[in-house]
């Protein structure tokens, strides 16, 4: 359950990581820095949320990670296009 709770901070987490870097020109530095902040911000989850480093633990937080990128980015470009 801890697992699960501490994935879905991490989803939370990288949604306006995601937003920003769907709305900046890719390979860019603002584009490098909005999927890199928030890593420290995942492993202080990983520590204080005691996770650890088990192994069992990084398919779930990767996916979470990658999750919240994923649809923060599709968020910007689907709210940019409806024109909000």
């Amino acid at each position: 359950m801890r697992l699960a709770i501490l994935s879905a901070f991490v989803l939370l987490i990288n949604l306006p990581f995601g937003w920003w870097r769907g709305r900046v020109r890719r390979f860019s530095f603002q584009w490098f820095l909005s999927i890199h902040l928030p890593v420290p911000l995942v492993i202080a989850v990983r520590v204080f949320g005691g996770a650890g480093w088990e192994i069992k633990t990084y398919p779930a937080l990767v996916g979470a990670y990658f999750a919240g990128q994923l649809l923060g980015s599709r968020l910007a470009r689907l709210l940019a296009r409806e024109g909000a």
